[in-house]
């Protein structure tokens, strides 16, 4: 079995779309990656994250049905999980923050667990630059294979610390705003040859329903994303993606550039599914079968035979 260790927030999330509202549920960086990542089958992944006495027990016995190792999420028993509240504007493209309660992340000092420590391959999901770093600091030997992810908050208020943890990866993870802010190049193609001046092998810009782009070196792959006749709710769809990329990569030990192009595919389609419910409610009821059938579809939409002259 190959190992996929995973960093990122277990959390509780408040959502509201045109299509309806939630209390309180399940969310999180490290929830959504892992959740992705369970679908291979031949990975034995871990996620590293901290939570609060208020989070429910059932929770952690889920992600541990999915074979995710839950043994590095710490529980503080004291302490509130964190939560997040947003509000989707109709075009579910973009968002109003409404609370953001760090509580337990405040403090958050990342423990890998010890049979983790020589992992495949690292996910480095949506946190601290420093959290970031911790982890990468306390592998026993460097992993084939390290990907971050990473957002406009920490360009803002971390961007020393933030440049520390890019010049140690070998893929970085961000949407197409993101990009044009970390680089300040409106062309994504400018913006990925100098993001991978900073560090990275690879670039991976997400732009949401407009599909996602891969870039190594001169070379660029684009996969579209999958036309869904609904779509509900947004949230965790890049944390799917990554879980989707990272799980592909760690089950088949083949990192070349090929065999990202594939990566990007189960990722984007992973993706469509997480969108078509509230919350991890969809990641969690999902079958091989369904995964099979839509990588087929995705196939059959790229497909194309053409005559030159």
């Amino acid at each position: 079995m190959s190992k996929l260790l995973i960093v990122g927030t277990v959390a509780f999330d408040a959502i509201e779309t045109p299509f309806g509202k939630t209390a309180k549920v399940l969310g999180g960086a490290g929830t959504y990656i892992g959740l992705s990542s369970s679908y291979f089958k031949k990975v034995e992944s871990a996620v590293v994250s901290v939570v609060g006495g208020d989070f429910p027990k059932h929770y952690l016995d889920m992600l541990t049905a999915k074979k995710i190792d839950t043994s590095g999420i710490e529980i503080i028993p004291n302490g509130k999980t964190f939560f997040w509240s947003g509000k989707y504007h109709n075009d579910l493209n973009t968002r109003d923050t409404l609370v953001t309660e760090l509580n337990v992340l405040a403090d958050f000092n990342p423990k890998v667990p010890q049979n983790f420590r020589k992992a495949d391959i690292v996910m480095l999901g949506n946190l601290h630059p420093l959290v970031q770093l911790s982890v990468l600091d306390q592998m026993d030997k460097t992993p084939k294979l390290t990907v971050l992810d990473t957002m406009n908050f920490w360009m803002n208020n971390t961007w020393d610390e933030l440049m520390q943890i890019i010049a140690r990866v070998d893929v970085i993870t961000i949407n197409d705003e993101e990009a044009r802010q970390l680089t300040s190049e409106h062309s994504l193609l400018k913006a990925a040859r100098n993001i991978m001046k900073m560090g990275p092998k690879y670039v991976v810009i997400k732009k949401g329903e407009n599909g996602a782009l891969l870039f190594y070196d001169d070379q660029v792959f684009f996969a579209p994303a999958l036309p869904l006749e609904e779509v509900f709710d947004p949230t965790g769809a890049g944390d799917t993606f990554a879980g989707g990329f990272v799980g592909y990569l760690t089950q088949t030990q083949d990192i070349s550039f090929e065999n990202m192009k594939n990566a990007v595919i189960y990722g984007s389609t992973l993706a469509s599914f997480c969108v078509e419910k509230f919350g991890t409610e969809r990641m969690e009821s999902l079958t091989s079968a369904e995964v099979d059938t839509r990588i087929e579809q995705f196939k059959q939409l790229t497909r194309f035979e053409i005559s030159l002259g």
